[in-house]
């Protein structure tokens, strides 16, 4: 039993007020209950949803990933295709637009994999993880700033996973699912 028929484990929400709202973020104060009685007040982090895709060639045992530097932690790495979701799309359609835009790849079929909460207990912003396979190249990318693309063999994956190449949970988890299929 996980706790929530019973009302075992439940944490009770008394209100939550906006400190803070962008496009980008948004900081909000929760006045909690825990499961345990103590009441106080919980400071809550609203982000995008997003969508990532790792696109598998035909054989199967390359993926489509650019390595790129990220200004807020101020590293470099390896990442898969993805982006925000826009209002009126899916995250499938996110994801598959994403590619389009960052690799010129269009995606012939989509496997749904996962969807996580990067930070749960603090921040809620959905993350939908995609795996594309049967691309075919059509366009030239017109995303100019995602790092340049190349198909990475599956048989280095680890090593980048393990060497600390590979941070975005996103591409993490796709990339795991794909190793253990």
């Amino acid at each position: 039993m996980d706790g929530t028929e019973d009302g075992r484990g439940h944490w009770v929400v008394h209100g939550e007020c906006t400190l803070y709202d962008s496009p980008w973020v948004r900081l909000g104060k929760a006045d909690i209950t825990t499961p345990s009685g103590d009441r106080f007040e919980h400071h809550t982090v609203t982000l995008p949803s997003a969508a990532v895709i790792a696109i598998l060639d035909r054989s199967g045992e390359h993926v489509l990933m650019s390595y790129r530097h990220r200004f807020v932690p101020d590293v470099w790495g390896w990442e898969l295709p993805g982006g925000l979701l826009d209002p009126e799309e899916t995250p499938e359609q996110t994801a598959v637009r994403e590619a389009l835009e960052e690799t010129g790849q269009r995606v012939g079929s989509v496997e749904h994999v996962a969807t996580f909460e990067p930070m749960i207990g603090t921040v809620r912003s959905p993350h939908h993880v995609f795996v594309g396979r049967c691309a075919e190249l059509v366009a030239e990318p017109t995303e100019f700033d995602e790092g340049v693309y190349e198909w990475v063999p599956l048989a280095k994956v680890r090593s980048l996973i393990s060497e600390g190449r590979i941070q975005s949970s996103g591409t993490l988890i796709a990339l795991l699912h794909i190793l253990a299929s």
